[in-house]
């Protein structure tokens, strides 16, 4: 015998529809807010700037208006460290001269009074997993327990999480440049900031995701 079909009426199935939907509407304003809380915060979230008194203060390479170097000298300065390395590239030229001899010259000029205090970590390849290989040789004559690094705002915490996981013997803390020409925490109100946080958003993912498990 054939199955009776059931009937189910039409105002039945839009009750049911409706239903459906309202149950998903907090879902999708969960997601919609995380998504814009994590807008409003993605450029805090790369800041890292909690400077501790160091026995070195290492300066990583990649600024271009030494405001990772004003900065280092300024900590170097106020005592908190005893030691100070200006990482510069050593495999690259310019008219004649690499950046680590460019750096030992303007440190010899800049910073007379701490000529025993200072000195240039050079090192290869562009990369800050790959600049964590010759700073460890930089510090290893030293003996230090404990490094601050100098860089900019926006590659603070994924430095730190670099050489926290590369050099793990030593205790590590940073301290942030700031340069509100390329970057503000407030990343839309200007291309260029909002353009350095997407750039460095993709470096912090490759890092996690890739990268630190190698």
């Amino acid at each position: 015998m054939p199955v009776p079909q059931t009937h189910v009426p039409q105002t039945q199935l839009l009750s049911d529809v409706r239903q459906r939907r309202r149950s998903r509407k907090p879902w999708a304003l969960v997601l919609i807010l995380v998504i814009a809380l994590f807008g409003i915060f993605s450029g805090r979230m790369l800041v890292s700037d909690h400077p501790e008194k160091s026995d070195v203060i290492v300066v990583l390479a990649g600024d271009s208006q030494d405001q990772r170097y004003r900065r280092g000298m300024e900590l170097l300065r106020a005592g908190y460290g005893k030691h100070l390395f200006l990482d510069a590239s050593a495999d690259s030229n310019y008219f004649g001269h690499t950046p680590a001899e460019l750096a030992g010259a303007f440190m010899k000029q800049d910073a007379k009074e701490l000529a025993a205090q200072v000195g240039v970590c050079p090192f290869e390849e562009d990369s800050t997993m790959t600049e964590t290989l010759y700073v460890a040789r930089c510090l290893e004559p030293l003996h230090p327990q404990n490094i601050l690094l100098v860089t900019s705002d926006f590659h603070t915490a994924r430095a730190l999480s670099i050489f926290r996981i590369r050099l793990p013997q030593y205790r590590w803390s940073v301290a942030a440049a700031h340069d509100e020409r390329i970057f503000g925490t407030a990343w839309w109100r200007h291309r260029e900031w909002a353009k350095i946080t997407f750039e460095e958003w993709l470096k912090v993912t490759w890092w996690n995701l890739i990268d630190r498990w190698r």
